[in-house]
């Protein structure tokens, strides 16, 4: 069965960091093209990047390029989203999924007030 299950998420004050962190099983992780996506209240999902299967190949949606940093462990089976000068816009329900396929973790929020 796989499985995708997402932690750091939780509130931060604008400017701040969060290290989001998704652990996956059920699958060969290291082969496949992963992807972060965010949904926030009232809106679709949005992509917000992807990195290839070995990690050198990475990808950002404009609004989050230089101060968001996606990266993975495939020894841990593991994939990271780095969140700098985080904005208020960044709140959102952030997920873990597979590119090309229906995996798709439950999310973990991320909320920006002061």
């Amino acid at each position: 069965e796989v499985q995708l299950v997402e932690s750091g998420g939780g509130l931060v004050q604008p400017g701040g960091s969060l290290r989001l962190s998704c652990a996956a099983s059920g699958f060969t992780f290291g082969s496949y093209v992963m992807k972060w996506v965010r949904q926030a209240p009232g809106k679709g999902p949005e992509w917000v990047s992807h990195i290839g299967s070995g990690g050198r190949s990475v990808k950002y949606a404009n609004s989050v390029k230089g101060r968001f940093t996606i990266s993975r462990d495939n020894a841990k089976n593991t994939l990271y989203l780095q969140m700098n000068s985080l904005k208020p816009d960044a709140a959102a329900v952030y997920s873990c999924a597979g590119v090309d396929t229906s995996w798709r973790g439950q999310g973990t929020q991320v909320t920006v007030s002061s």
